[in-house]
């Protein structure tokens, strides 16, 4: 980052107090987003690097442009102070812009904005829409674990779970360990929101507030958790959930399932030892399976784990890898795994996601369900009308 001379007495604004047509701001943030590309010239057909991101100081979050960058780039979590920045509008909302007028560079993180929380409006989770920032949410915490993710060269733990208060709920990321507790009510504050497969999520890193409240008015975890299924046409109109719960009738398989291979890494599936991330690998054995449930309202797709895969089929990994042997044919498992499931009633338990093929449920739980076949028998024979 370039530092021409010092600034003169600083007089930064808010991120929170930006408007658009501003210009000569001066601001202090932090970079939690950043991506560096190149965009074409019309004029002479020539490359123009560009970052492009999300800045925070707390109050608020803007996307921020950045043309002609340093050739070293930045990285996330840098605090810079900006004068000569244009505020610009995007789709209703305000954006930077740094230019060659801009001059930029390095600050510290003591120097953000102090945040109480108590500044921010109180929202509820069914108000909350990306690029939503500058509020307060009170929710119950229904479930946190960490995870190991890699980032550049780095790994970092993130703490990934499920908020819900009395509207709905909502998937949250923390960059940082807030000792968050399943069933605890929690008020949060300075923290952002994105949009993450298909679905709005509440992003925390060391910016956000965090403090535990009395609230009887959230929600118990045992009663989100544990609701009744919904059809799935409903699910589909709704575009899944965070808490998706159904009912069906097991009609098919999707490839890839069965005995498949993953990243050591990242964990995605490889083919021919090739992940698309990390390139030549030696892939790890897994089991999954790609399952086809329909209610009669309509259909879904249900992407069971190993342990799901193993005890609905009843045969392990390592049976399966037996079964291989003896016959090398992968099909030949898929079209087992088929067999044993055609026809099952499973009700299932999950993270919905809805895209251009439909919806797909992440499972936490797997139950298979016993047929009452008097009791379909009688509701079947009430529906069909009586001759007139």
């Amino acid at each position: 980052m370039s530092t021409p001379e010092p600034f003169a007495t600083p007089n930064e604004t808010r991120l929170r107090d930006l408007r658009a047509g501003a210009a000569g701001v001066l601001i202090l943030a932090r970079v939690v987003a950043v991506e560096r590309r190149e965009i074409t010239r019309r004029s002479d057909g020539g490359r123009r690097p560009l970052l492009s991101g999300l800045l925070s100081d707390g109050t608020a979050t803007v996307r921020f442009t950045w043309w002609d960058p340093p050739r070293d780039g930045i990285e996330r979590g840098t605090v810079l102070r900006a004068a000569g920045v244009e505020v610009r509008e995007f789709r209703g909302r305000p954006e930077l812009t740094f230019s060659w007028k801009t001059r930029v560079e390095p600050a510290s993180a003591v120097e953000l904005p102090k945040v109480t929380g108590e500044e921010f409006p109180l929202r509820q989770v069914r108000e909350l829409a990306p690029p939503e920032e500058g509020f307060r949410l009170r929710a119950r915490v229904l479930r946190v674990q960490p995870k190991t993710v890699t980032v550049g060269e780095d790994r970092r733990v993130v703490h990934e779970g499920l908020l819900a208060d009395r509207t709905g709920s909502i998937s949250f990321s923390s960059w940082s360990d807030f000792q968050l507790v399943a069933g605890e009510a929690i008020q949060v504050a300075g923290g952002y929101l994105r949009t993450f497969r298909g679905r709005q999520q509440l992003v925390l890193d060391d910016r956000s507030v965090v403090s535990r409240v009395e609230a009887t008015d959230l929600p118990d975890p045992a009663e989100l958790l544990r609701a009744g299924p919904k059809t799935i046409a409903r699910v589909e109109d709704e575009g899944g959930g965070e808490t998706v719960a159904v009912e069906g009738i097991v009609v098919g398989l999707l490839p890839p399932s069965g005995l498949v291979y993953r990243c050591p890494t990242c964990r995605r599936t490889v083919k021919s030892g090739i992940c698309r991330v990390h390139g030549q690998v030696e892939g790890q054995p897994d089991l999954r399976a790609r399952i086809v449930l329909d209610d009669g309202t309509g259909a879904l797709t249900i992407n069971a784990g190993r342990a799901e895969t193993e005890r609905l089929w009843g045969v392990t990994l390592a049976e399966a890898r037996g079964r291989l042997r003896e016959q090398p044919d992968p099909t030949i498992l898929e079209e087992q795994i088929l067999e044993a499931l055609l026809g099952r009633r499973l009700r299932v338990r999950g993270q919905g996601t809805k895209d251009d093929f439909g919806v797909t449920v992440q499972p936490e739980s797997i139950e298979a369900v016993e047929i009452d076949l008097d009791a379909a028998a009688t509701e079947l024979s009430a529906r069909i009308p009586v001759g007139r």
